[in-house]
């Protein structure tokens, strides 16, 4: 089997919000459910949610979601372990244990203090997905509306890509504008990612990357972590099939190079996982790729092109 590098999931939120063991809480994902499906890596986000920021602030939630975050994996290490540094991936497996990524998604509880990004780093969180559906301090959402597409990172954005290059953490750019996009391309020295995102020449959904953007993603050496979410991958509403998923990833090979492929599921931030039902499916994918890709390619989409990305940006120790 193929090993499994997973770029974004809400189960964290989810789990916090029922707060039940992460191990085998009934959920998309779960530790058990990771460890009997061949998972390398699991990038797990505290999400920013708006709902929990109507009685607290997005710091606040975060402190909150994180303090749980930790107690799961001191709870279950002798199943998982933290990803903090470039070859903690091979590491961990080495000795029979799953890696966790600790991500953020919305870069709004950093409200334009730099400080803010230092602290999270030291808690442990290697990548941000800079915005969500709305404004904040780093920049503006994607958006159907042109104009406001248009309109990119801010000045404090800027120096967030920046100092992210400098601390070693992934910049994820899925939520983000056109504008902000591209912005990215061009204030980051190194690599970025989309981590849930799918083309938008198949489905015309605003949070889907034109064919210029994916070109760019591949030349700069980045990666898209295909969505399985059905609203990016169809037009037509229907849930998410093995076939449509693939259809994404050929489109997406065509125009940002194979090197460029990987997975974001976003399990458990979606309502209606289609064909997949739960990480099991992910086998079933892969099975079905065999039809379309190499071994070699599937290697590529399954791990190698994330772990790449993860080895050139992540701190030395």
């Amino acid at each position: 089997m193929n090993k499994l590098i997973d770029m974004h999931c809400d189960t964290m939120l989810e789990a916090w919000r029922k707060n039940k063991p992460l191990k085998d809480i009934d959920l998309s994902i779960n530790l058990d459910l990771l460890k009997d499906n061949d998972c390398l890596a699991q990038f797990f986000a505290i999400f920013m949610s708006p709902i929990e920021q109507k009685h607290m602030t997005a710091w606040e939630l975060f402190e909150k979601v994180h303090s749980y975050y930790e107690e799961q994996l001191k709870n279950s290490e002798n199943i998982v372990a933290p990803v903090l540094c470039k070859g903690d991936i091979e590491q961990n497996s080495k000795v029979g244990k799953i890696s966790s990524m600790l991500t953020i998604e919305d870069g709004v509880l950093l409200e334009g203090d730099i400080e803010r990004l230092h602290k999270v780093f030291d808690m442990g969180v290697r990548l941000i997905t800079l915005t969500w559906n709305f404004e904040n301090s780093i920049g503006y959402p994607c958006s159907d509306d042109p104009e406001k597409n248009a309109m990119g990172l801010k000045d404090f954005g800027i120096d967030v890509v920046r100092e992210m290059n400098n601390l070693g953490m992934l910049i994820d750019v899925s939520h983000g504008s056109e504008k902000l996009f591209f912005d990215v391309c061009k204030y980051s020295d190194k690599p970025f990612v989309a981590s849930h995102s799918c083309a938008k020449s198949l489905c015309n959904h605003r949070r889907n990357l034109t064919d210029l953007q994916l070109k760019e993603l591949g030349n700069k050496g980045g990666v898209v972590g295909v969505n399985f979410e059905k609203s990016f991958l169809r037009d037509d509403g229907e849930p998410a099939t093995f076939d449509v998923i693939i259809k994404h990833l050929l489109y997406m090979k065509s125009k940002a190079g194979i090197d460029a492929l990987g997975f974001g599921s976003d399990f458990d931030g979606i309502e209606d996982n289609g064909e997949l039902i739960n990480y099991s499916g992910f086998s079933k994918l892969l099975e079905r790729m065999q039809k379309h890709f190499t071994d070699d390619e599937i290697d590529k989409i399954s791990h190698e092109n994330a772990l790449r990305v993860i080895n050139e940006i992540l701190p030395s120790k």
